[in-house]
């Protein structure tokens, strides 16, 4: 198993696969159900290789089973500060210790990039994530978003990582 950049050779469609099945798994029960039936395949494909964004890969053995997307963070305000935008498996590989691991490397890659602080957003309903994260050292803050998915109003926590 390997967690690497995604490049030129990865199949887009493949890795909005493991956005749209962790979507359907990881959201049932918090964002409408109809909206999770309707996400047509190849949903993120084209935002894949979104310009300011880097996508990293989980390859076991020529498939890929988990994604993460980082990149400086896209709100002003916390504009010093590196963000996971995303981080998602495909629904078999979750519980497994597979995510931390990716979740390490998003952490070490904007390390790297010269940052000290990280931030998430995470569905306030989303408890499962909730906890992985608060199990990962990242703290809830008072921030948070509105968001409407499927016609259904949700809030969106922020979470932070101090790595000084």
């Amino acid at each position: 198993m390997e967690i690497r950049f995604s490049d030129i050779n990865d199949d887009p469609y493949e890795i909005s696969n493991i956005y749209e099945s962790s979507w359907k798994y990881a959201y049932k029960g918090i964002i409408p159900q109809e909206y999770l039936d309707s996400i047509p395949k190849g949903r993120w494909a084209a935002s894949i290789n979104k310009k300011g964004m880097q996508s990293l890969v989980i390859d076991d053995n020529g498939k890929l089973i988990g994604t993460a997307g980082i990149c400086r963070s896209r709100w002003e305000r916390f504009h010093d500060c590196g963000e996971i935008v995303s981080i998602y498996l495909l629904p078999e590989y979750i519980g497994k210790g597979i995510g931390s691991k990716l979740l390490k490397r998003c952490i070490d890659e904007l390390k790297l990039q010269g940052f000290n602080k990280i931030l998430l957003w995470v569905l306030e309903e989303n408890t499962r994530a909730r906890g992985f994260y608060e199990k990962n050292a990242f703290l809830c803050t008072d921030e948070y978003i509105s968001d409407n998915i499927g016609g259904k109003s949700l809030r969106e926590i922020m979470y932070i990582l101090d790595i000084k």
